[in-house]
């Protein structure tokens, strides 16, 4: 049985890792979401590269993030439809009022699928669409090339546990690293 302190700090964590809704939020929203610090145990020591970042759920877990699981990717496909960019709107404008204040600002996009697939073709699809997000972010929000990072974590982190089609599971997450990157930034 676990104590009640680990216990607390579980729920703690929990409670500051629960990822926000884009749709759901105003841009403050987002930006008071990816605004709040990592988890008192992740905020101080050496820094990560981003490539370390990627490899380390337990880290990742611990930065706040916003899931963008408003944008109902088809299955098998990465397509943001021209039709939902909208839906990124709120997001951009967060990410771009961040960069105004500290230009080197750093956000991970993380892409994601259902379970339906091979575990390598999901792998794929998942960085494909963390691309798209990242490209739109890009082409029709204009937040900088440089402020984007993506990785593809295919079906390892469902948010709904199913091996069948499941459209909450194909999505991106958004976090925003630089305090783990560049913490004396």
């Amino acid at each position: 049985m676990k104590s009640p302190i680990s216990l607390i700090m579980a729920l703690a964590l929990a409670w500051i890792a629960t990822p926000a809704t884009a749709q759901d939020l105003s841009t403050e929203q987002i930006y008071k979401q990816l605004a709040k610090p990592p988890a008192a145990e992740f905020r101080s020591g050496k820094p990560l590269t981003v490539d370390q970042l990627k490899r380390r759920r337990d880290i990742r877990i611990a930065i706040p993030s916003v899931d963008i699981n408003t944008i109902n990717f088809a299955f098998d496909s990465a397509a943001v439809p021209a039709s939902q960019r909208w839906k990124l709107r709120n997001l951009a404008a967060a990410m771009r009022r961040f960069l105004r204040r500290r230009p080197f600002e750093v956000f991970l996009l993380e892409g994601h699928t259902d379970a339906v697939g091979s575990r390598a073709y999901n792998q794929a699809l998942s960085r494909r669409r963390a691309a798209s997000v990242r490209r739109t972010l890009i082409d029709y929000f204009r937040v900088p090339p440089h402020a984007l990072e993506t990785v593809g974590y295919g079906e390892d982190y469902l948010l709904i546990p199913t091996n069948r089609e499941e459209w909450r599971n194909r999505r991106v997450t958004v976090r925003r690293i630089t305090d783990i990157i560049r913490p004396q930034y």
